[in-house]
């Protein structure tokens, strides 16, 4: 019998996004650590998400968990059918999912939407560990009521919140104040880190940007909640205003593939084509880090949903100033070494060009900040939480809302 702790994390699926990549880092970190072994159910092996399939084993994060001996299995749910028959499990991945839960001591769930699985009768009595990333809780289905249903039949041990604005909003949800754990997001400063003069002019070259042009990035999936006409909105001004000015769009759906932003861009820049050629469609990357080192200003237009956006944190840690609209712990995140604009194109121009004279004052501030940011003191966090409800086994009760 082991003696590390048997952790297994349940996903929706695998695909692009800030939460995965995220919680990669702290399985990762957690499962070479030596203490623990973790491993990865996925309920689904292939999404359609941000309109590509996206599949298990092509996905950035599955493959760094498997080089690392992390296992992962998907129970090979298929996409397609109507919800209802989405949210309904057969008998056999039923007992798939059960089988690997026994073998585990605890349980993480990334976001509350795996909890429809964890709430099926006979459902191993294991500690489980909410991970929460978005201050919305009331706008993701049935996922807020699965998860009224674990705290109260007693199966949650705890509930980590990426930011204040997470257990504020959960808190005011109806989610019992004593489960939630506030852990801040933290990176690999390793991997991002400001490059040199002559490396950042060669990986704009890699990008088609000029080395000497004003590069503002936008790393995020194409989804509602990015407010990507708002940011193309904001764009067009930009470009308008900065004859040097470049935009560079990275994320699931960030291509030309994906009709409906084309439309989009039709619309904004029917009259002034010329502007798309200082837009650059990146699509899904896997060198992010190359690309903020690339980048004068990290950005962000969201409106609603975020709770402490990775993006902002990555790039700040590569040198690009972040500048965002005040959602979420957005401001608490770029407090002192970046910009919170109003959610209006020209105001959102008018700070990235702001951010582009003073980036040079923001620099040693944020050389400054990046212990703050270290995924070291997030994965020891993680383990602290994770810890605990292993050592109070046995003395939750079902919670009252």
């Amino acid at each position: 019998m082991t003696s590390q702790l048997r952790v297994m994390s349940i996903y929706e699926g695998f695909f692009s996004g800030g939460a995965r990549a995220l919680h990669t880092t702290v399985v990762a970190g957690l499962h070479t650590g030596g203490s623990h072994q973790h491993s990865v159910l996925s309920i689904y092996g292939a999404m359609r998400r941000e309109t590509i399939l996206q599949r298990m084993e092509d996905d950035a994060s599955y493959r760094s968990l498997h080089a690392i001996g992390v296992e992962v299995r998907a129970l090979g749910r298929r996409i397609g059918g109507d919800t209802a028959a989405r949210k309904t499990f057969t008998a056999a991945e039923v007992a798939n999912a059960f089988a690997h839960a026994e073998r585990a001591d605890i349980v993480l769930s990334l976001k509350e939407q795996p909890l429809r699985l964890v709430n099926l009768p006979g459902f191993p009595r294991k500690p489980v560990i909410v991970c929460l990333h978005r201050s919305d809780p009331e706008n993701q289905g049935s996922a807020l009521a699965e998860f009224k249903t674990a705290v109260a039949d007693g199966r949650v041990a705890a509930a980590i919140c990426c930011a204040e604005s997470t257990r504020a909003a959960y808190q005011k949800a109806g989610i019992p104040g004593g489960l939630l754990k506030v852990v801040p997001n933290g990176v690999d400063l390793t991997r991002f880190q400001p490059v040199t003069g002559r490396k950042r002019a060669a990986l704009r070259r890699s990008l088609g940007v000029p080395a000497k042009a004003e590069v503002v990035t936008l790393a995020a999936r194409y989804d509602a909640m990015k407010n990507i006409p708002l940011f193309l909105a904001a764009g067009r001004r930009y470009l308008e205003r900065e004859p040097n000015g470049h935009v560079l769009m990275c994320g699931a759906g960030m291509t030309t593939a994906n009709v409906e932003l084309c439309g989009l861009l039709n619309d904004l820049f029917d009259d002034e084509p010329r502007f798309l050629g200082r837009l650059h469609l990146l699509g899904i990357r896997r060198d992010m880090e190359a690309v903020y080192a690339a980048t004068d200003v990290v950005a962000l237009t969201s409106t609603s949903g975020e709770a402490a956006p990775l993006c902002l944190i990555e790039g700040a840690m590569c040198g690009a100033v972040p500048v965002s609209t005040d959602i979420g712990d957005t401001a608490r995140i770029v407090d002192g070494i970046g910009l919170i604009t109003a959610p209006e194109p020209d105001a959102i121009a008018a700070a990235w060009s702001e951010a582009v004279d003073r980036r040079a004052q923001f620099t040693p501030r944020l050389l400054g900040s990046r212990e703050r940011f270290s995924h070291t003191r997030m994965i020891a966090s993680y383990a602290t939480v994770i810890n605990r409800a292993h050592r109070d086994l046995g003395l939750r009760v079902p919670q009252h809302l």
